[in-house]
């Protein structure tokens, strides 16, 4: 019996006005296993009366309050990690041991984070000589729109959620149509919690219908998105005229850059995992590998070694390394992008090929794929594929790999592995990233920015950065 999941608005569980559903595929079998409200702009409406009707006494609430809210919430995600854990790799195809390592324990320590950070964000104010004081008053923007992607879905939905509802704003939060299931559960939750009604509103549906309502909607004060930078221009479009603020994150085609004095080991084992977590499916993923020409071929080897060796298979059995990617409509997407790295030349040193895991024939499954022989300026080198997918290019000099790394229409993220501090702050000086790591991958700590420059974003999401975000500025001058 397929899984229905309802619209929550207004602290109610709703099916959508239309009365339509959308099927919702399991990525490791092929198979339909839930079906999803196929929402339109009129649900969008009745979230935002909801958030409307909610907001003058939400908006309030004292900041203990509301600290003990989101704390109640995170600690249900806490004690409902399994059940969540299991329905996100069910939605996504990716490893059981990865949602119960990362996704649901992040999303407990957003809600956490903004509970207390919260706490001790401060205003400033400024003395003007003895002749007046001005301080800043930091208010709620009022009833904001939350829209997250399926490759971390309650990871990301959360990371947008947690900071809105800290600051004293009311939500409209859009999930992605593939992967609902989590946000479904975490409306749930959220009414266990005791949030008021219509302060929270999760509106599921397609992107064209609902996000587009968000974002159009002339009450919703801004759109906090992350997505693909397509998507991600389409809501700069509508909402932008409409004077929104906007915070945008979206894609990568980050560069993983390797000198011979790194330290090996560690080099080459956080590079499978940056190039592999999640099936590549995530915006932080390293998939342009650029080798200091002195150790490429050793790196070459040992790296393709490796790879062959990650098991792909059943999300649910602690031993896969790969699972599914989230859709067939993708799975297509990342194996034209292996044939496409062909003609422009490339030679696929290991990997590429579609996946029949026993007892799975009918799942979306892709070898993790090697490329190499590429020019940094080809498509498949610049574009998001966003999938199972890395290339590999040996470099010479330092110039020669910042030029290469910094080729990219986008900016999000870059890793450096070396043993030289000083040609570690130089690179992290010039790279057009927004992230820079150093001998690591994906260490992540709330308080700092997140986005990227170029066409991966706008904004910065993370500690005061969103709290920032989500409220409005007026400044105070009194005079003596």
């Amino acid at each position: 019996m397929l899984q229905k999941v309802l619209n929550y608005i207004g602290g109610e569980f709703r099916e959508p006005n239309c009365g339509a559903y959308l099927d919702v595929f399991n990525p490791a079998k092929g198979e339909i296993y839930a079906q999803a409200p196929d929402s339109d702009d009129s649900d969008i409406t009745d979230a935002v009366e909801a958030g409307q009707k909610a907001l003058p006494e939400w908006s309030a609430t004292n900041l203990e309050q509301r600290y003990d809210y989101l704390i109640s919430i995170s600690k249900r995600i806490t004690e409902n990690l399994q059940e969540l854990a299991l329905a996100e790799s069910v939605d996504c195809g990716k490893p059981l041991w990865l949602a119960q390592s990362v996704d649901i324990p992040r999303a407990a320590s957003n809600f956490r984070y903004f509970a207390t950070a919260i706490m001790q964000f401060a205003s400033e104010s400024h003395e003007m000589s003895g002749k007046a004081i001005n301080y800043t008053l930091r208010q709620p923007l009022g009833v904001v729109g939350c829209i997250s992607p399926w490759n971390l879905p309650l990871y990301l939905f959360t990371w947008k959620i947690a900071p809105a509802l800290a600051a004293g704003n009311t939500v409209v939060a859009k999930p992605s149509e593939i992967t609902p299931m989590t946000a479904y559960l975490l409306s749930k939750l959220c009414a266990e919690a005791g949030l008021p009604a219509g302060v929270l509103n999760v509106v599921h549906g397609l992107g064209h219908k609902t996000g587009t309502a968000i974002s159009s909607h002339r009450d919703i004060k801004a759109i906090s998105f992350t997505g693909s930078t397509k998507v991600g221009a389409d809501i700069a479009g509508r909402a932008a005229p409409l004077f929104k603020k906007l915070s945008l994150e979206m894609g990568g085609k980050n560069p993983n850059i390797i000198f011979a004095d790194c330290n090996y080991e560690k080099a080459l084992e956080t590079t499978i995992r940056s190039s592999f977590s999640n099936q590549g499916q995530i915006c932080l993923c390293g998939s342009r590998i650029f080798v200091e020409r002195a150790v490429f071929d050793k790196f070459r080897s040992d790296f393709i070694d490796r790879t062959r060796g990650l098991k792909i298979g059943n999300p649910l059995e602690d031993t896969t390394s790969v699972g599914a990617v989230v859709s067939k409509q993708h799975f297509d997407k990342i194996l034209s992008y292996i044939t496409l790295a062909k003609t422009e030349g490339g030679t696929i040193s290991c990997g590429g090929n579609p996946v029949q895991p026993p007892g799975f024939e009918n799942g979306w499954y892709i070898e993790p794929a090697v490329i190499e022989g590429l020019s940094p300026d080809c498509r498949t080198n610049q574009e998001e594929i966003f999938g199972p997918v890395v290339t590999i290019t040996p470099f010479d000099k330092e110039a020669e790999v910042l030029s290469y790394a910094n080729q990219s229409s986008y900016g999000l993220s870059a890793t450096i592995w070396t043993e030289n501090l000083s040609r570690a702050h130089r690179l992290a000086a010039k790279l057009e990233s927004g992230i820079v790591w150093v001998n690591t991958w994906m260490l992540r700590d709330l308080r700092t920015p997140f986005g990227g420059v170029k066409n991966s974003g706008v904004g910065r999401e993370g500690g005061y950065e969103a709290l920032r975000f989500f409220t409005e500025a007026k400044n105070v001058c009194i005079e003596y």
